[in-house]
C-alpha cells in the first residue's frame, strides 16, 4: 500500500474530522460523533510554532488524496518544561496495521530527537487500548502512573495510562544527580 507523509495544511480539516468521527477511532482519542469539521479547520489554522501536525494520506478510489491518519506533537510552552512535549496519533480503522501508525511515529519522533532535542515525550491511552499500550511500547514508552476517570468511553469513565518516552540519549541521566 502506497501512502505519505506530510505536515498538516489548511484544508485538511474536513479529513482529519472525519478521522475523528470514525467508529473504530474516535472511542479512542476523546473524539465525539458530533464534532464539526470547523473546529478542525480552526486547529489548523491556529497552530502555534510549538505545534506539529502530520498526516498520512493516500489516494482513494476516485483519485482524490484520502487522509488516512495524522499524529501531533505539542512542545510545552513553559521555559522549564520545554524539553518535553505530548503526542497523540490515530490510523484510519481501514488502513489500522498496515504500517501507517509506524511510519507516523518515526516521523515524529525524528522530529522530537532530532530537531527539537526533547528529552520526554508523553501521552495519555485508555487503560483497556492494550494494542496501542504495546505498540507505543515498541517506541520505548513506558507507563507512569494511572488517571482514574480520566475520560468517558461507551457511557463509561475510563482510566487512562499516562505513557512517557525519554529520548535514549538523555536515559542514562539521573534526575537530581
Amino acid at each position: 500500500m502506497e501512502f505519505s507523509i506530510r505536515p498538516v495544511e489548511i484544508g485538511d480539516g474536513k479529513g482529519i474530522n472525519a478521522l475523528r468521527r470514525m467508529p473504530g477511532v474516535f472511542e479512542n482519542i476523546l473524539g465525539i460523533p458530533s464534532e464539526r469539521v470547523k473546529r478542525n479547520e480552526d486547529f489548523i489554522a491556529n497552530m502555534e510554532s510549538n505545534q506539529h501536525q502530520l498526516v498520512a494520506v493516500t489516494k482513494a478510489e476516485n483519485g482524490e488524496e484520502l487522509i488516512i491518519g495524522t499524529a501531533g506533537l505539542t512542545v510545552n510552552a513553559n521555559h522549564r518544561t520545554r524539553h518535553s512535549g505530548s503526542i497523540g496519533i490515530m490510523i484510519h480503522k481501514d488502513y489500522q496495521n498496515m504500517g501507517i501508525g509506524t511510519a507516523l511515529m518515526k516521523a515524529l519522533l525524528d522530529i522530537t530527537d532530532n530537531w527539537l532535542m526533547l528529552v520526554r515525550v508523553e501521552l495519555e491511552v485508555f487503560e483497556d487500548n492494550e494494542r496501542a499500550i504495546r505498540f507505543y511500547e515498541m517506541f520505548g514508552f513506558e507507563i507512569e502512573g494511572l488517571k482514574r476517570f480520566a475520560g468517558i468511553k461507551n457511557g463509561r469513565y475510563e482510566n487512562e495510562y499516562l505513557m512517557a518516552r525519554i529520548n535514549p540519549t538523555y536515559s542514562k541521566w539521573i534526575c537530581g544527580s
